[in-house]
């Protein structure tokens, strides 16, 4: 009995120390040690480290601990040429934050329990062999800002409840895949800053026009190609009434100023002619007419209007193309963009319309029509802007103008004014945009005669300047052909009553006088990359906005160009000041006194706007946001940075 009771005692004390190391090792050690029984083959031996005699896991190959609880935080083992799959038990790490598996040979569906793991704001699963659907269970994920599923054989459809994952603002790759069905119109909830990639799937169906989609370039969903809408260049295929509206030639009637009506496929009314407004410069006054052909004017018919040229905005109604004339029709069509946009063009004919700015690319009306159903406020007048287009020695044809501002109506961005129709004539243009109501950028930081509101705050400012990056962004990055805008200046940032900031005048530098000379019967796409500018027309402030190298006349205004107008802007935002300065830049203009005061090390008080003294909070702030300044307006334009760069750094800029 004693002998068999000692023998007991020796084989538990063998097993107990036989097993001690692996019940040393802690749980998180546990679960990688069954990722590593699952990977059947490890050619390069980069697991060889992963033993089960550790005590901790943290010195493994590959993973990385925090300093205080000894807990895993990262496993990357991208690129190893591992063969597996993933066990559940990775769910149960639950510090993991970042989880990259890329370029390896897993396979099998992602295991449900991964999602477990609710820490992960960073998960790269590509380019490995996945099979099987998203499991609906990554919405756990409430951390994730990241995700890369790209070259799997993922199938099923985009799940929508990836919107309810708020912090995904990094990046979503799902390309390379065989998810199927349409783009799930929820997708537009997605935040600006989320760079989106769906390529080469077999997505079907008609990309949703919506919220962050319009944001994103071409190249985010290309290789689908049963997909179709903006931003590819595959039109879609939509019954007649849903396309927009071309208004159809007519004579017009020898007693009227505008053409019969007519009822096209969707009911919008058919006009063949759109009365135009002749600007007569004389002693400051612009009068108002309905034309003809060959201009001809009925005595009394209408009156005057009291232009002030020294003024950008004015308020005096213009009765905007109604009453009689003689002479000769017109033919003309009418094309509206937006299958929402109601507005016919006979409801522009009729309506009031108040001169809000005039410009070397002709003159800006608000108008409001009454029975419209376009931009509607409150279901009652339709308010847009109009702008009648100067035509100079601009000798377009119609479809080279039909080229060009259709291209322009494809850029959409919720920081970009929208153009929702134009109208051609062989002597009468216009394009018909969004009207936003709170005035420019220029108004709001020097102020206009009547204008009592409060200087722009800190947060104001920052705001204002992270939307117009982000709209700069989209045009030059939502088409293949680079496109410019070609005339950034405070005065074309529009601002919305809750101080969100629009691009307007985009691609007017092609449309306004002299631009047409570099269209050619062979053009068929908007190619702002080639602007020519001529600055001969340029006010000394105006000036300021154009980059050194393209202030010669006949030099090509390019991306970079744009670029270093953005850090004028920027500057002017941060300074109070407009771009040529004052006494201090000894006549070298803004950005060459801010540079001043940086390199010499003085004050931030001596340039930045007094209004902003006050919010000392914002000091690092402002600094960086006058670096990121200071970088778009270098001289050289190869030490610019890309757009995007700079959107990016704005949106780091973080209010406290």
């Amino acid at each position: 009995m004693h002998l068999s009771n000692l023998l007991a005692i020796v084989i538990l004390c063998f097993f107990t120390f036989a097993i001690f190391p692996t019940f040393a090792l802690n749980s998180d050690g546990l679960s990688l040690l069954a990722l590593k029984s699952a990977i059947s083959s490890d050619p390069t031996e980069f697991l060889a480290s992963w033993s089960e005699s550790d005590s901790s896991p943290c010195h493994w190959n590959g993973i990385k601990c925090d300093d205080q609880n000894q807990k895993v935080i990262s496993i990357s083992l991208s690129a190893k040429n591992l063969t597996g799959y993933i066990p559940s038990e990775i769910g149960a790490l639950s510090n993991l934050s970042i989880l990259t598996l890329s370029y390896n040979n897993f396979s099998k569906p992602i295991p449900i329990h991964l999602f477990n793991a609710t820490s992960l704001h960073s998960l790269d699963l590509s380019h490995n062999a996945f099979t099987g659907f998203l499991p609906e269970q990554i919405t756990s994920l409430i951390n994730l800002n990241h995700l890369d599923l790209s070259a799997n054989f993922l199938n099923g459809s985009l799940p929508e409840e990836l919107t309810e994952l708020t912090q995904l603002t990094g990046t979503l790759n799902l390309s390379y895949n065989r998810f199927s069905f349409e783009v799930p119109v929820s997708y537009g909830k997605f935040p600006m800053t989320l760079s989106l990639d769906l390529r080469h799937n077999n997505l079907t169906g008609k990309i949703p026009s919506v919220g962050s989609l319009l944001n994103q370039g071409p190249t985010a969903f290309s290789g689908n190609p049963l997909l179709c809408g903006f931003p590819l260049e595959t039109p879609c295929a939509e019954p007649e009434a849903q396309k927009p509206s071309v208004l159809p030639n007519l004579e017009t009637p020898k007693d009227l100023g505008f053409v019969e009506k007519g009822k096209s496929g969707n009911g919008s009314v058919a006009v063949s002619l759109i009365s135009g407004v002749s600007v007569v410069i004389g002693v400051v006054f612009v009068s108002v007419w309905v034309l003809r052909k060959k201009w001809k004017l009925d005595e009394g018919k209408m009156g005057k209007e009291k232009f002030d040229k020294e003024k950008s905005q004015s308020q005096e109604v213009v009765g905007f193309g109604c009453g009689g004339s003689e002479g000769e029709g017109q033919k003309g069509k009418y094309v509206v963009f937006d299958e929402g946009f109601g507005l016919e063009l006979e409801d522009l004919l009729r309506a009031s319309a108040y001169v809000v700015g005039k410009s070397r690319s002709g003159i800006v009306y608000k108008v409001v029509a009454g029975g419209g159903r376009g931009s509607a406020v409150g279901g009652g007048a339709a308010v847009v802007a109009v702008r009648r287009l100067s035509e100079g020695d601009a000798t377009w044809r119609f479809k080279e103008f039909e080229t060009e501002v259709e291209a322009i109506g494809k850029v959409q961005h919720p920081n970009v004014v929208r153009l929702r129709a134009y109208y051609y004539a062989s002597d009468e243009k216009l394009l018909v945009t969004d009207f936003i109501r709170n005035g420019s950028l220029h108004d709001a930081l020097h102020g206009v005669p009547g204008n009592s509101l409060p200087p722009l705050s800190w947060a104001a400012r920052l705001k204002i300047a992270q939307g117009i990056a982000r709209g700069l962004m989209h045009i030059h990055e939502c088409s293949p052909r680079k496109y410019v805008h070609g005339n950034i200046k405070s005065s074309k940032i529009l601002l919305d009553d809750d101080l969100q900031a629009y691009i307007s005048g985009f691609g007017l530098t092609r449309l306004i006088s002299g631009s047409s000379k570099l269209v050619n019967s062979s053009t068929k796409k908007l190619n702002t990359s080639q602007i020519i500018v001529s600055p001969k027309n340029s006010t000394s402030s105006s000036i300021m906005y154009v980059a050194p190298e393209s202030r010669v006349p006949g030099s090509k205004f390019t991306q970079k160009c744009d670029i270093y107008s953005f850090g004028i802007v920027l500057l002017e935002m941060l300074t109070g000041r407009l771009p040529d300065g004052g006494s201090e830049d000894d006549g070298k203009g803004l950005e060459s006194h801010v540079r001043k005061v940086f390199r010499q090390e003085r004050p931030l008080s001596e340039i930045i706007d007094p209004a902003l003294l006050n919010e000392v909070h914002a000091k690092k702030q402002v600094v960086a946001a006058f670096h990121i300044a200071l970088n778009c307006t270098e001289l050289d334009p190869e030490l610019r940075p890309r757009m995007r760069t700079v959107s990016d750094n704005l949106d780091r800029i973080k209010l406290q």
